[in-house]
């Protein structure tokens, strides 16, 4: 956990497009819809930060697997229409990138590693314009056999973009993001910035902050070597 870091992976969902509330909102229609009534706490309790596999798991359990699916469905389409009509990015994040960038986290030294499918990262990163900013570093939990808070996306983005897992640190906004990281042995920037409380985020190895503008410095804070310096590992 000392270690200077090297690659910066991000969440999507609540980290770098704000469009946590639209899905908590899909999530209680649906709910309402199809007969298992849900609070906006109960759906972040129960389904922000997981995968679409483990919610789709959940409500089968509940509802049937045929309820399941035509859940599904009716939240991606529901959802693809609100995030056209509604969706921004997460305040601070472009200066945040930027600031990044700077220190020397360029496209080569960060990711995306989402709960979210390719499709649906593809859609809402596309329509805020932060998605030519990430391209062919941007992994899915569609990947991999568990989705978080089992640590596999992560050691799986690790991996793939030649970094150990103690050189990495992860951006979070959900609590299973964050036991994920911790899971994985990887640092982890809990944004409590969106809908997740604060406390939901606290714990070893996370540090948590409210503004997404104070990434950059925070990374510098955490990620130099003992001159100050930060360390520009070269990928294998």
């Amino acid at each position: 956990m000392n270690r200077p870091i090297e690659l910066v992976i991000f969440d999507c969902d609540g980290v770098l497009v704000d469009s946590e509330p639209i899905a908590v909102r899909t999530h209680v229609r649906l709910g309402a819809e199809f007969g298992w009534p849900l609070t906006e706490a109960e759906v972040m309790r129960r389904f922000v930060g997981r995968s679409t596999t483990s919610i789709g798991e959940q409500i089968a359990e509940r509802l049937g697997p045929d309820t399941a699916q035509r859940w599904d469905e009716g939240f991606r389409d529901l959802h693809a229409e609100a995030v056209d009509r509604e969706l921004t990015a997460v305040d601070g994040i472009e200066e945040a990138l930027d600031g990044l960038e700077a220190l020397g986290y360029g496209p080569d030294r960060r990711c995306i590693a989402s709960s979210g499918s390719h499709e649906k990262m593809r859609h809402t990163l596309g329509r805020v314009g932060l998605y030519e900013r990430f391209e062919g570093r941007i992994f899915s939990a569609h990947e991999v056999a568990r989705g978080k808070p089992a640590p596999d996306l992560f050691l799986h983005a690790a991996r793939s973009m030649g970094v150990e897992p103690g050189a990495c640190a992860v951006v979070e906004d959900s609590r299973f993001g964050v036991q994920a990281a911790r899971a994985a042995g990887m640092r982890s920037f809990g944004y409590a910035g969106g809908l997740t409380p604060q406390e939901w985020l606290t714990g070893d190895g996370t540090v948590v902050l409210t503004d997404m503008r104070a990434l950059p410095e925070l990374v510098a804070e955490h990620g130099t070597e003992q001159d100050g310096r930060v360390r520009h590992a070269a990928r294998n």
